[in-house]
């Protein structure tokens, strides 16, 4: 199977089972219901397909891991809705349609978004995730690292407090490790708690998180400055407008590519661990340099 048919395959997975896992739009709360589809809807299912192919090298039930695959989604689609409201980075485009508060309103939009990140939460505590709860409790406080304030939320604030600053490499690096690599991280992860992996190769699978979130970023800053915004479904050159602090801003933009390639490739040596089964993990180090959305 490619990698392009993997991550299709993933995509397909992951949304059966969002309609199954998720509410259903009915009664009063029938419009946070579909605020939360909503924003759960299209992607590239990256975050799901580096959990999915985690669990795959340590044996774990694909009908498991699917479940923190989703669990992980949630908690990406909530942190997009939150990103783009007014008072974070106000924008109106996301995944090629208009954003959650365009589409619904602000209240709705934060609602939603609050409704995913503890809906991930109930989904890990799921006897159905695993039936050790020790795993459980693991899966859950690492999750909750990942997301919150030395995390995903805290990578957050260090991004706003940053805006027309100057801040140095080690600044920007350390905001992108949490704010992006968080997530990946536990993504990658996760197969490893789910599959009692040993202390070496949950290693290998963090430190080959650290530099393909890492990689994913840089990407991610340079297609803010020459993207097509129809391509990435969402508008370029917001970060240069609002003074964000990225690797562009520090590095520029030959050598921000120069880094990506150099993290891609260091991604890759950290899974010579692994046997085979690692192939379409190591192809995504391609891919996060290949991307164009």
């Amino acid at each position: 199977m490619t990698l392009e048919e993997a991550l299709s395959e993933t995509a397909q997975l992951v949304a059966l089972n969002v309609d199954q896992l998720l509410p259903s739009p009915e009664d009063a709360e029938a419009k946070l219901h579909e605020a939360m589809l909503y924003a759960m809807t299209g992607g590239k299912r990256l975050r799901p397909f580096l959990a999915l192919q985690s669990g795959c090298l340590f044996g774990v039930d694909e009908a498991n891991m699917v479940r923190v695959a989703v669990a992980v989604e949630c908690i990406h689609a909530y942190s997009l809705i939150h990103d783009d409201l007014p008072a974070m980075d106000n924008d109106t485009l996301r995944r090629g349609q208009p954003t959650t508060h365009v589409q619904f309103d602000e209240a709705t939009a934060i609602l939603a978004g609050d409704a995913l990140q503890a809906l991930a939460f109930e989904i890990l505590a799921n006897p159905l995730t695993h039936s050790d709860p020790y795993i459980r409790c693991e899966l859950t406080a690492s999750l909750a690292r990942a997301a919150g304030c030395r995390g995903m939320v805290g990578g957050q604030m260090i991004d706003l407090e940053c805006e027309n600053m100057s801040p140095n490499i080690g600044m920007v690096t350390r905001l992108h490790q949490m704010k992006t690599g968080a997530l990946i991280a536990f993504a990658c992860e996760s197969g490893a708690i789910m599959g009692r992996a040993s202390k070496e190769s949950t290693h290998a699978l963090r430190a080959y998180a650290h530099d393909l979130g890492l990689a994913f970023q840089v990407v991610d800053d340079v297609l803010d400055v020459e993207g097509d915004p129809e391509v990435m479904g969402k508008s370029a050159g917001k970060d240069e407008q609002s003074g964000k602090a990225t690797f562009i801003s520090i590095l520029g933009l030959e050598r921000s590519r120069e880094q990506a390639q150099i993290l891609a490739a260091q991604a890759k040596t950290h899974l010579d661990l692994f046997d085979e089964k690692a192939d379409l993990l190591r192809q995504v180090s391609q891919f996060v340099l290949t991307r164009h959305k």
